[in-house]
């Protein structure tokens, strides 16, 4: 059986920490061409895989016949453009999370997606994760009874990620903790409890800790290569809100950046039967009652690689037509909630959604 080939778009550390490895574990997938714009970068992942082309420009390839799908894993300025362009060309696409910039980008990823016929996944990879679906199904099994509320914290001390560089130019992100880590835990919200419509959401964006970026103090942090202070910092590094869906109520507290020395990125989901609370990238632990007693159980079960898993889904929904949990159908309603606490924050109001 012939391999499927793959075109990895953007070579940078989501690529070779994720995406690159679980192509090269699957015995049904090869790697044709490595792109990034700096060309080291390409050739670098093309020495270090021992496989495929480096190439600087992605559309030298939009027509290869060969070319059946591609990992869109740039800054998120490009995933629109990149997306559409090979969707266009007949090719599917896993395009990184956040889908796009703006719920308006992410609208035309979709409407191109529909025209296309094409695969549109985005990479929220958290529906691949063992301990999520697990506790996706501990819900539609009733045995949290109705889940009224649920609970959202993402908050590091000082954590910005490349102060200066792609990560906190707006331009280029589209927003800060929210749009970078925040999407993660709202979308496994949603994705747990069944994809509500959200009906209203109020918010507030901070843009604080990082603003003074010669005198921001810190112990460590990722994409410190990208590092520039004489760049830009105009996007939040904490986050706030409330949010009303047709399902549960949604509360959110997050931050790239807060002086409080306590890490905290948990999910707590309330029932009126019983209550989960996820440790995020961890296991979970179920609270509830039994016989007259209170229960507490963390569950064990046999975990899969999340990126692996995520991957392989890809491949096999390229062949089978199968519709993925990470479709761009489903995602961009959290896409839709994400604007909306943003617009929120900038308009000092609340917002009403219309579906």
């Amino acid at each position: 059986m012939s391999k499927t080939k793959v075109a990895v778009i953007g070579c940078g550390t989501i690529a070779n920490s994720a995406h690159i490895p679980a192509y090269m574990n699957n015995p049904e997938v090869e790697i044709k061409y490595f792109c990034d714009i700096i060309p080291e970068k390409a050739q670098a992942a093309v020495e270090k895989y021992g496989c495929g082309t480096a190439i600087v420009d992605y559309h030298e390839i939009l027509d290869d016949p060969e070319i059946e799908a591609v990992s869109v894993c740039t800054p998120n300025r490009m995933h629109t453009t990149i997306a559409i362009d090979f969707l266009e060309h007949g090719k599917h696409v896993l395009c990184e999370k956040p889908a796009a910039r703006t719920y308006a980008e992410a609208k035309l990823m979709q409407q191109a997606q529909h025209k296309s016929g094409k695969v549109l996944n985005i990479g929220v990879v958290n529906r691949f994760n063992t301990a999520v679906n697990e506790i996706r199904k501990l819900i539609e099994a009733g045995e949290l009874g109705e889940v009224y509320h649920v609970y959202v914290s993402f908050r590091a001390w000082r954590s910005i990620p490349g102060l200066g560089g792609a990560f906190t130019t707006k331009e280029i992100a589209g927003g800060g903790a929210l749009i970078d880590w925040g999407v993660h835990y709202l979308d496994i919200v949603m994705y747990c409890t069944g994809d509500p419509k959200p009906y209203t959401v109020s918010g507030k964006a901070f843009c604080k800790l990082g603003a003074d970026m010669p005198n921001y103090v810190y112990e460590g942090m990722w994409a410190e290569d990208t590092k520039d202070l004489n760049g830009t910092y105009d996007v939040d590094d904490s986050v706030t809100g409330f949010i009303r869906t047709e399902g549960p109520t949604i509360t959110f507290n997050g931050a790239w950046a807060q002086n409080i020395g306590v890490g905290e990125c948990y999910i707590d989901f309330l029932g009126d039967k019983a209550g989960v609370r996820l440790n995020y990238g961890g296991n979970f632990t179920v609270f509830g009652t039994k016989d007259g007693k209170l229960t507490k159980e963390v569950p064990e079960y046999e975990s899969v690689h999340m990126f692996q898993n995520e991957i392989d889904s890809f491949i096999r929904c390229i062949k089978t037509g199968e519709k993925l949990p990470s479709h761009i159908d489903q995602v961009i309603i959290t896409a839709r909630m994400m604007q909306a606490i943003y617009d929120s924050s900038e308009q000092n109001e609340e917002i009403k959604l219309e579906w």
